[in-house]
C-alpha cells in the first residue's frame, strides 16, 4: 500500500498547532454538528478509534484493549467534550440583588479540565472569576458550572477565558467581570519542548475591572489564604 507523504501539505497547520494559536474567537463548529445523536456519534468514533489503534499495531483481541475504542468514544461524547452541545449548557438563574451588595464577588480556584485542540492533550489548571453586581446576583455554584461547560470542548486557553467572560456578562447583565486562568498544557509537558514547570496565564478584564486599582484588588484576593 502506497502511503502519501503529508509533510509538505500540513506544514502550515503544524505551525499553528505548535504555536498554540487560536484561529477563531468561537469554538469552530460545522452547521451540521448536532444532526447526529450522541449514540450515533459514539458508534462512528468507536469505529475510527479502533482503526487508529490497529494502525499503531495494537492487538485488539487483547482483553485489556478490546473495549478501549468504546470507552474512548463514550468519554469523548458524554464527558470531556460534552461542552460542545448547547443542550448541556448550565441554566444560570439570577436573583435580584436585594442586599444591594456593590463590591466585587470573587470565586477562585475553580478546577479547569480541558483539552488542547491542537494535539488533543489535557489542559489542567484553575480559573478565578469575579463580577460586580449590577442589579443581579447568581448562585456561586453556577460560576463553577460555567467554567466547566466551556472547558469541556477542544480549546485554546485564550478563547476559553473570553468565552467564560462573555457568558458571565450575558448571564449577569453586567460589563463588570474578570476572568483569570492559570493552567498547564500537556502538549507542552509531554511532547515538543517537554517543559514540566511552565504555566500559562490568561486574563480578561472588562468594565470596571479595566481600572488598575480594582484589578490589583482582585489579584490581591487571589493571593489570600483562608484556613478552614
Amino acid at each position: 500500500m502506497k502511503i502519501k507523504n503529508l509533510g509538505s501539505e500540513v506544514n502550515g497547520h503544524d505551525e499553528v498547532g505548535e504555536g498554540h494559536i487560536a484561529t477563531s474567537g468561537g469554538t469552530p463548529l460545522r452547521e451540521d454538528a448536532f444532526l447526529l445523536s450522541e449514540e450515533e456519534k459514539m458508534v462512528i468514533i468507536e469505529e475510527h478509534f479502533r482503526k487508529i489503534m490497529e494502525t499503531m499495531g495494537l492487538d485488539m483481541k487483547d482483553d485489556s484493549l478490546s473495549g478501549t475504542p468504546y470507552r474512548v468514544a463514550k468519554m469523548f461524547v458524554k464527558e470531556i467534550f460534552n461542552g460542545l452541545d448547547p443542550a448541556n449548557k448550565p441554566k444560570v438563574k439570577t436573583f435580584q440583588n436585594q442586599f444591594q451588595y456593590e463590591e466585587m464577588l470573587v470565586e477562585k480556584d475553580i478546577s479547569v479540565f480541558s483539552t488542547c485542540e491542537h494535539h488533543f492533550l489535557p489542559i489542567v489548571g484553575k480559573a478565578h472569576v469575579a463580577y460586580i453586581p449590577d442589579g443581579k446576583v447568581v448562585g456561586l455554584s453556577k460560576l463553577n458550572r460555567i467554567v466547566d461547560y466551556y472547558s469541556r470542548r477542544p480549546q485554546v486557553q485564550e478563547r476559553l477565558t473570553m468565552q467564560i467572560a462573555n457568558e458571565l456578562q450575558e448571564s449577569l447583565d453586567t460589563e463588570n467581570v474578570a476572568v483569570l486562568i492559570e493552567a498547564k498544557h500537556f502538549c507542552v509537558i509531554s511532547r515538543g519542548i517537554e517543559d514540566i514547570s511552565s504555566t500559562t496565564l490568561t486574563a480578561e478584564y472588562r468594565g470596571k475591572f479595566k481600572d488598575v486599582d480594582l484589578r490589583k484588588e482582585f489579584q490581591q484576593y487571589l493571593n489570600m489564604k483562608i484556613e478552614v
